[in-house]
């Protein structure tokens, strides 16, 4: 399917194992709706880092995820403005996620991507 958005805010992060059910039910059923009312986001996505093999130039590569956060939601947003919107930093604030989830969370990342 074809994106819409003309941005994508992409955050990646681990969790701590004993954390792991509480965050996945926190962002699904919390934070995800919270910040999706926020005005200029749409879409949002949540993946699984997944161990995988490929082939590419004649060599077998394995990918196992190492180093790379095992969580990552992709935001489609309408513009970087969004990010700096006083409603995005409310939404992010409520919650469960602050004060139960958000401190048990290690390797964060954050990106914009343009969309072209």
């Amino acid at each position: 399917m074809p994106l819409t958005a003309k941005y994508l805010f992409v955050v990646s992060m681990d969790v701590a194992k004993e954390k792991e059910a509480l965050f996945n039910e926190v962002y699904d059923t919390e934070h995800i709706p919270l910040l999706k009312k926020v005005p200029g986001v749409g879409a949002v996505t949540r993946l699984k880092t997944e161990p995988a093999a490929f082939n590419v130039g004649g060599e077998r590569k394995v990918l196992d995820g190492s180093g790379q956060a095992s969580y990552v939601a992709i935001y489609e947003i309408d513009s970087p403005d969004v990010l700096l919107s006083k409603e995005w930093a409310a939404a992010a604030e409520k919650g469960r996620w602050p004060s139960e989830v958000r401190p048990f969370t290690s390797n964060r990342r954050h990106i914009l991507r343009k969309v072209i």
